[in-house]
């Protein structure tokens, strides 16, 4: 038996897990806050590190053979010839980069040619969209800028003892607007589109690859971003999708091929066992919930859920378009969310309350067909967030998804996947382990819910949906119909 570590440095916090290298059993975790505020968009690397020494401390990685790396994805940190800080990291909520995105958009000649390309279109999120803000409004600071790297590049590198060798990983690198899922490559001809000159970039090393050895004689493996680590924390697999419920929210899902997507409703991410992950991004989830419980005056979410499970399906007639912040999927950024078939008796609390929920796991659904209408495999779908342990969520998702529902036990999936990468990259190296296979960890424990006889209900309520949808928004999905 041996131990390693996984630690995950969110946009908040660190968290650290030791677990068992045969089972994936936690045995002891480390957590600390960031020295910073967690909403802002750009930081010093530095409080990183603090972080993790603070969530390491009281020999929390004693015994510990390998660490993996998570962290917050499409940060951009940029070094100069030396490989010190040209600037404070540009962090992936940072929005200063909209204008930034479209003139790439437009540079490389539409939203097709960047699909074909990288696999995504670009968004202010993503560090090639960062590149050009930084060329266009801190010009001076975009020509020191001789290396680029990721927040979890960047760490990777601080435990490495910043060797004259870079690393990150093609879950991380797929995120960049510069590296291609498809080709398994870098365009730096990208880079220097937005920046205006070449830039170095890390080694994409494999997913059972080693970055190196500490100085401590730690193995560190090749890390990578959040959402690749959770997915790797959670052992989903092919015929899996997960639905993450936030204020927004994301619908990503297992693939053996990268997809590109004109349209640029999918974005096309490597994973961190050689698959590939099609994400669909959504700008409302939980936040059409909280809208409507504060509507109707409710202390919180599980008032709406008890609410909502008064009324019948289908809400008597009631349909919520939940486009409260525009919408990304579908494509209708200006638009506004829409409540049709108001008549006498359906205006009335329980309806409203639950048109919330069949509008946001409908909308969800659309978002599971986008990647289905590509060929995307769904046999199941794993459900992420606090709201999905409501009893309104779980009662109306099988049956709206058409599948199986799992919802995980709370845990942190990012630093799990994290360190069983590291247990992965140490049996490899100790000629224990096939470098294609990663080690077969217990599943995540969780609760699994089944359509059952609800299925032709909940089919009813998505076209309901739909016909409204399609209504307001004629060809919103470009002649795609889902549902």
């Amino acid at each position: 038996m041996g131990i390693v570590a996984g630690l995950d440095s969110s946009s908040a916090f660190t968290h650290i897990v030791v677990c068992d290298t045969d089972s994936g059993a936690v045995l002891r975790e480390g957590y600390a806050a960031h020295p910073v505020e967690a909403k802002a968009a750009e930081v010093d690397p530095q409080a990183w590190l603090l972080s993790l020494g603070e969530a390491a401390s009281g020999g929390l990685l004693e015994g510990v053979q390998a660490i993996g790396v998570s962290a917050q994805q499409h940060g951009l940190v940029p070094l100069d010839q030396q490989g010190n800080l040209v600037r404070p990291a540009l962090l992936g909520n940072d929005r200063r980069a909209q204008v930034a995105a479209a003139d790439l958009v437009d540079g490389l000649g539409g939203r097709q040619a960047w699909a074909e390309a990288v696999g995504a279109v670009p968004s202010a999120a993503q560090p090639v969209a960062k590149l050009r803000w930084l060329a266009r409004t801190e010009p001076e600071n975009a020509q020191r800028v001789a290396a680029v790297l990721q927040p979890h590049d960047w760490l990777v590198w601080q435990l490495l003892g910043r060797p004259a060798r870079r690393t990150t990983d093609r879950g991380a690198a797929s995120g960049t607007g510069y590296w291609s899922a498809g080709s398994a490559s870098y365009r730096p001809d990208l880079v220097e589109l937005a920046l205006g000159h070449s830039a170095a970039l890390p080694e994409v090393l494999g997913p059972a690859d080693s970055a190196g050895m500490t100085p401590e004689g730690l193995l560190i493996s090749a890390g990578t971003g959040e959402t690749m680590a959770a997915a790797f924390g959670l052992g989903v697999a092919v015929g899996d999708a997960v639905v993450s419920l936030g204020a927004s929210g994301s619908v990503m899902a297992v693939h053996h091929e990268a997809l590109a997507d004109p349209s640029g409703m999918i974005t096309s991410f490597a994973d961190a066992t050689g698959m590939h992950l099609p994400v669909v991004h959504l700008s409302n989830a939980v936040r059409a919930l909280r809208g409507t419980a504060e509507m109707l005056g409710l202390d919180g979410l599980e008032e709406l859920s008890a609410l909502a499970l008064k009324s019948t399906p289908g809400a008597s007639g009631l349909v919520l378009l939940p486009y409260l912040e525009g919408e990304r999927t579908p494509q209708l950024p200006h638009t506004a969310g829409t409540l049709c078939g108001l008549r006498r008796e359906s205006m009335k609390p329980e309806h409203l309350a639950r048109a919330s929920f069949e509008g946001m796991l409908c909308s969800l659904a659309d978002a599971l067909d986008v990647l289905r209408g590509r060929g995307v495999e769904v046999r199941r779908v794993f459900l992420l967030g606090a709201a999905a342990e409501l009893p309104a969520v779980q009662a109306l998702a099988p049956a709206v998804f058409g599948t199986q529902v799992v919802v995980p036990q709370p845990a942190q999936y990012a630093a799990i996947g994290a360190a069983r990468q590291a247990a992965w990259a140490l049996g490899v190296s100790q000629g224990a382990l096939d470098p294609h296979t990663p080690p077969p960890w217990q599943g995540a424990a969780a609760q699994v819910l089944e359509p059952g006889d609800e299925l032709a209900v909940g089919g009813a309520v998505r076209q309901q949906y739909a016909a409204t949808r399609d209504q307001i928004h004629p060809g919103a999905f470009g002649g795609r119909h889902p549902a």
